[in-house]
């Protein structure tokens, strides 16, 4: 059984603005030095999955942009367009459909295009064991990340009893996946133990996760089910535009992994950071003296804890400390640490003003 990649490339990264903008969201950005997330995602990846079976779903306004920015190693053809953004579920259900219609049944590895990984040879081993327990057993494979520090912005996996595949990988039961919790209650989940960061990792065969959709997102799976049909019949794309805005806005781990009996977890011990927030910056980059992180040009006097991110001009700091400050073009964001999810809603808050030039 053939086993392909999926990159989920599809998201705006508004917690990431300014840095993240339209013409150039946050799969497009290089945050390490090294290259673009989503071209990191993909070499990555190719290190589980076979580089010519890696496809890429991301918005149709980013299509060309993609295939542009990630330099030959994906093909127009494995580049799956969204007509309409419709979270993780339609992305997700989309993809399953055209690999299962195009190219049989196989197995689905589903990676953000976004996470940080330091240990990756780890990274890849781990992936491998859950491509081989997604043969052996229709189990939809996820992987919890080992909790190292409270997070309150992550989601978390609580687990069971243990299993074993005939492969004798390790994995784990999953008895609930939990929202972001407060502080306090990240707490206790680390002191309690048998709760795991949820990673946004799947693992699956393309059959058994359509089955999912047809018994828990009925509505959805007949959507996928017109746009599966009309594979090969010269009208693929116009079904698509027509069908696909028509999908609810749902998440994968809210419309079945929170709700099937089949899912089991493996143990993630590779160095995994979602880079959701301006925060995270402050783990891809060394750190000075005084635990700040600087990129660009910056000088800093008597400040602690700070990240500075100066795309274009030079960032002065003195005196401060746990601030964020980022510089781009035509906006400066400063914010508190603690208040990275935030960002967001300060882009919220420009839409309503009319501010769209500066998205």
């Amino acid at each position: 059984m053939k086993e392909y990649g999926i990159i989920m490339a599809g998201g705006g990264g508004t917690r990431f603005w300014p840095l993240s903008r339209k013409a150039l969201p946050k799969q497009f950005l290089n945050l390490t030095g090294k290259d673009i997330l989503v071209n990191e995602t993909f070499d990555r990846l190719s290190g589980a999955v076979e580089k010519e079976n890696i496809f890429v779903v991301t918005d149709a306004l980013y299509a060309e942009k993609t295939l542009e920015m990630m330099e030959g190693r994906v093909s127009k053809e494995h580049i799956l367009e969204e007509p309409a953004a419709r979270n993780t579920a339609a992305c997700i259900g989309y993809a399953a459909m055209e690999i299962l219609k195009k190219y049989g049944d196989g197995v689905l590895c589903i990676v953000p295009s976004d996470h940080y990984i330091r240990e990756e040879a780890l990274y890849a081993r781990t992936l491998r064991q859950g491509m081989d327990l997604a043969k052996e057993k229709d189990w939809l494979v996820t992987i919890g990340i080992t909790p190292d520090y409270p997070a309150a912005g992550y989601g978390y996996i609580k687990s069971g009893g243990e299993e074993k595949a005939g492969s004798a990988v390790i994995c784990r039961t999953v008895e609930e996946f939990v929202e972001k919790p407060s502080e306090a209650v990240a707490e206790a989940y680390l002191r309690e133990g048998g709760y795991f960061w949820n990673s946004g990792i799947f693992i699956w065969r393309a059959s058994v996760i359509l089955r999912a959709f047809e018994k828990l997102l009925p509505d959805i799976y007949e959507c996928l089910t017109v746009i599966g049909d009309a594979t090969g019949s010269g009208r693929e794309k116009q079904i698509l535009r027509e069908v696909y805005p028509r999908i609810p806005k749902l998440s994968i781990d809210y419309g079945i992994m929170e709700r099937a009996d089949n899912v089991v977890m493996l143990e993630g011990t590779f160095g995994w950071n979602d880079v959701g927030s301006l925060d995270a910056i402050a783990l891809l980059h060394q750190k000075d003296a005084g635990g700040n992180v600087g990129v660009g040009k910056h000088i800093l006097l008597d400040t602690e804890g700070t990240i500075c991110y100066a795309k274009n001009k030079l960032i002065a700091a003195a005196g401060v400390k746990n601030l964020i400050i980022v510089e781009a073009g035509d906006a400066v964001l400063v914010c508190p640490k603690e208040k990275a999810q935030e960002v967001k809603k300060l882009v919220e808050q420009l839409k309503k003003d009319g501010k769209e030039e500066y998205l």
